[in-house]
């Protein structure tokens, strides 16, 4: 049975579905979800992510991590994780980079938390020759100092989604029509929505979205850093500040798709609310720095510098995609402006880099 049959079964028995729950089972129903089996990532799937563009992303984020570990003191044993790890691409890279600092590379204790058996297999292969050890849950991690690296990541947390009618706030369901497909419902009113006090006043007809399970591992992650010390970076794509809006978007080989058609076969993702984000984490009791603009934050790693670097051992049709991929990371009308860096710190750490006052 398909997963569109499965929802589609719970939804007569049940009557209609929270965004939420649709989204959690399009993405990660154990047996159909769309990360559960399958590699998405690249030109033969549905999307290509910022280490799958350039090597030079996840070598600048190590290096982002070897300062920040320098500036704890450089302690013997760091844990080392990556949420979301794709194909293990970033951390591949990343670790290259660690090994120009030897002490670093040496401390590390690497973690990687997948759900996807899948995906697991692709990284046990792109990371064979490296000590890694896989957990589920961020939960699971081994105690200590931490570096945490997650990209695009938030993005496919489930979120709920609320439209606004005659001053007041309902729930948006899943249902079907006549023909049995899927369609937005209005659902139950919801006296409090958990939406910002400057996205309540919104007109009649808005739509707002709250990921609650994107804040729920933002103040988990941040009262782990303040306990024991280290640093989160999240990367991701969404406003600075929280507004009203309709970002629930699915994509499949590289187009845009229906949101509701073919649950478990296209990636359905929403834009990130990064004031919620920092809320949550500065709540529970970590530094919030950011976020900054992937076009500024990685050229302040030296980005420009690593691109002229990799040029000139190249040959000229290598130079050429080496300098296009670069431009593609940075450039405003590609991933600078709407990419964003959260940097989630513990209160005793000095700025990191690219996060200088």
């Amino acid at each position: 049975m398909t997963l569109s049959a499965l929802l589609a079964g719970r939804i007569r028995a049940e009557g209609p579905i929270p965004v939420a729950a649709f989204m959690a089972e399009a993405l990660g129903h154990p047996r159909h979800g769309y990360y559960m089996a399958r590699d998405p990532f690249g030109v033969a799937g549905d999307f290509t992510t910022a280490p799958e563009i350039s090597q030079m992303f996840g070598e600048l984020i190590g290096l982002w991590c070897a300062i920040v570990w320098q500036s704890m003191g450089s302690p013997a044993r760091v844990v080392l994780a990556e949420m979301g790890p794709g194909r293990g691409t970033l951390m591949a890279d990343l670790l290259r980079a660690a090994r120009t600092l030897p002490a670093f590379a040496a401390a590390l204790d690497v973690h990687l938390i997948e759900t996807s058996p899948s995906l697991r297999n692709r990284q046990a292969q792109i990371l064979a020759a490296e000590s890694v050890t896989w957990v589920e849950r961020f939960e699971e991690l081994p105690a200590g100092p931490l570096l945490l690296v997650a990209n695009e990541l938030i993005d496919a947390l489930p979120i709920r989604q609320f439209v606004k009618q005659d001053g007041r706030w309902f729930e948006r369901m899943v249902g079907l029509d006549a023909a049995g497909a899927f369609i937005f419902e209005t659902g139950p009113e919801i006296a409090a929505p958990p939406l910002a006090p400057s996205v309540l006043p919104a007109p009649d007809g808005a739509i707002a979205e709250a990921c609650e399970p994107g804040r729920a591992l933002a103040a988990a992650i941040a009262t782990r850093l303040a306990a024991q010390g280290g640093a989160a970076l999240l990367v991701d794509y969404g406003p600075t500040a929280s507004a009203a809006g309709d970002s629930l978007q699915a994509v499949k080989g590289h187009a845009y798709h229906p949101a509701l058609a073919d649950p478990g076969h296209c990636d359905l993702t929403a834009h990130v609310d990064f004031q919620a984000l920092a809320e949550a984490a500065r709540a529970a009791g970590a530094t919030v720095l950011g976020p900054v603009a992937q076009g500024r934050f990685l050229p302040s790693l030296g980005l420009e510098e690593r691109t002229v670097m990799l040029m000139r051992s190249s040959s000229a049709e290598k130079a050429a995609d080496i300098a296009a991929s670069a431009r593609r990371l940075i450039d405003p009308a590609e991933m600078g402006t709407l990419f964003q860096v959260l940097a989630l710190v513990s209160p005793d750490l000095p700025p990191p880099p690219g996060f200088d006052p």
